[in-house]
């Protein structure tokens, strides 16, 4: 049975707005039982109540362990083995590498620890089941491009990455692809990190990005990649090539934003293509404003 089948249980955090309250919407139109972890208690009531169905709220911070680890076996108790864990829950504006300690904490033990304690809380229990499963994490394209600004996001969301790759092959080797996971990595989204009243024109709305996620998760993809308004998988493509170039050419780090390497990056993105001249220029959008 598909993991996405009616009747299946998926477990979605970060869910009371943004990405997360999008893919538990779809999940929900699926016919799938959903169980939704935030921390914003009256959001994520009143979404809840929106959706109706059986979507169920359940108020935790994914960066407490123990607060994880007694719902894992709380929702595994009452309504059995999840299908569908989706570690989504993010925060932003940590700080540069010599600035905000505390800003620091907060975004990796939200981003980096939250997920990990999805995972270790939720998966074991799939692995030792019988039925498909899937597990998506949210990363995000500064943890492959590694714009300067909020250096703690980038260094959660790069983890995230190592740690979901790392994940997709244990359990390749435990379940023989049974249970697979996903990297999700959305572009400019409208979220509450935008710190925007209305959407932006360069960016997507959540819906937008569960339309492919759904797409690359159907296809078996690990990497799904999401384009937006301003940014297509052609430039994508050349950034994140470039971004690897640094090491493979022994370059100075983020030489993207290197004032002696600006006309080399421009030269690089031009040859992406001639249709995207305005758009694949050595900036990127505010760290607030990534997913």
């Amino acid at each position: 049975m598909n993991a996405l089948s009616s009747g299946n249980l998926a477990v979605v955090t970060g869910a009371a707005s943004g990405i997360g309250l999008a893919a538990t919407r779809r999940f929900a139109a699926l016919g799938m039982r959903v169980c939704m972890i935030d921390r914003a208690e009256a959001m994520l009531s009143h979404q809840a109540a929106s959706i109706g169905g059986e979507v169920m709220p359940y108020v935790a911070d994914v960066a407490d362990r123990a607060a994880i680890e007694n719902l894992a076996s709380e929702i595994h108790h009452r309504f059995g083995t999840v299908s569908v864990l989706m570690n989504n829950a993010g925060v932003g504006n940590g700080g540069d590498a010599l600035s905000n300690p505390d800003g620091w904490a907060r975004v990796l033990g939200v981003n980096l620890l939250g997920v990990l304690h999805g995972v270790q809380a939720f998966v074991p229990a799939m692995v030792a089941g019988t039925s498909a499963g899937l597990v998506i994490n949210t990363g995000s394209k500064q943890g492959i491009t590694q714009p300067p600004g909020d250096t703690a996001y980038n260094v959660s969301k790069s983890a995230v990455k190592s740690l979901t790759e790392g994940l997709a092959h244990t359990l390749r080797q435990q379940t023989a692809g049974r249970i697979t996971a996903h990297l999700l990595i959305p572009g400019f989204t409208f979220t509450g990190m935008t710190g925007a009243d209305a959407k932006p024109a360069g960016a997507w709305a959540p819906e937008q990005v569960i339309d492919v996620m759904l797409t690359g998760l159907a296809a078996g993809d690990f990497y799904i990649l999401c384009p937006d308004n301003e940014v297509t998988r052609d430039i994508d493509e050349k950034r994140i090539a470039w971004a690897a170039g640094d090491l493979i050419e022994n370059r100075p780090a983020l030489s993207r934003w290197h004032p002696d390497w600006q006309s080399a990056f421009a030269a690089h993105m031009a040859k992406a293509s001639s249709a995207h001249k305005c758009v694949g220029t050595p900036t990127e959008m505010p760290p607030q404003t990534k997913a």
